[in-house]
């Protein structure tokens, strides 16, 4: 026996998955709302919104932010985000992996957590591009150790980057595919150097945009990633 098809949701019930509030408030807001004809984008108060499962998207980090739904010094990355991003499913949308306060750049934040694993496992290798300005110059020697691999203390196990070149006396570009604790800073740290910028330039093959101004974000889809 056939069975019929699931009936389509009503324009409170999408409102609600898409972080639009607590179902009293979407019932408040349909009226409000549009839902397109093939059910892809609703439009709230003339913005449209695309429909999806789960959501990711990409930030521009500026400087003095935490990624921590509870940050301490500084305000939260999620502060920068709409209501309905942050309001999504259980707890919102959460920063992919970490940048410290101090750190800007290509900052990925999702609600799907299979795909936070994918992009964050060793095991895959997703590489990060950091721009980094050094407070001594660069030299030869430390970009050979960067790549030959140092040893940080709480790892007895070489940590190597998989790509650094120097790109002016005192800055270098440095491709990592791990993603251990203030590990840009450590492995500087590790061949004498230290640094005074960084800047995540690119998240595996995506470059963060340049149109793309500190404090702005954009939607992105997985399959842009290559994985």
């Amino acid at each position: 026996m056939a069975h019929p098809p699931p009936a389509p949701a009503s324009l409170e019930e999408v409102l609600f998955s898409q972080g639009f509030g607590s179902r009293r408030a979407c019932a408040a807001l349909a009226p409000q709302a549009q839902l397109s004809a093939d059910g892809h984008t609703l439009t709230v108060a003339g913005v449209a919104w695309p429909v999806v499962t789960h959501a990711l998207v990409m930030l521009h980090k500026p400087a003095g932010y935490e990624c921590s739904q509870r940050p301490g010094r500084w305000p939260s990355v999620l502060s920068l985000l709409p209501a309905p991003l942050r309001q999504r499913g259980k707890g919102g949308v959460q920063p992919v992996g970490r940048l410290d306060a101090d750190t800007t750049g290509l900052l990925l934040l999702t609600d799907d957590g299979a795909l936070t694993h994918r992009l964050t496992s060793p095991r895959r290798h997703v590489p990060k591009v950091y721009e980094v300005t050094c407070k001594h110059p660069v030299d030869k020697a430390q970009i050979e150790r960067l790549l030959a691999g140092v040893v940080l203390h709480d790892d007895p196990a070489p940590v190597a980057a998989s790509a650094a070149q120097a790109t002016g006396t005192h800055t270098l570009r440095l491709t990592l595919a791990q993603g251990k604790y203030h590990q840009v800073k450590r492995m500087l740290a590790a061949v004498g150097n230290r640094v005074e910028g960084l800047h995540r330039s690119a998240f595996g093959s995506q470059a963060l945009p340049a149109d793309l101004a500190p404090g702005q974000w954009r939607w992105v889809v997985a399959s842009d990633f290559g994985i």
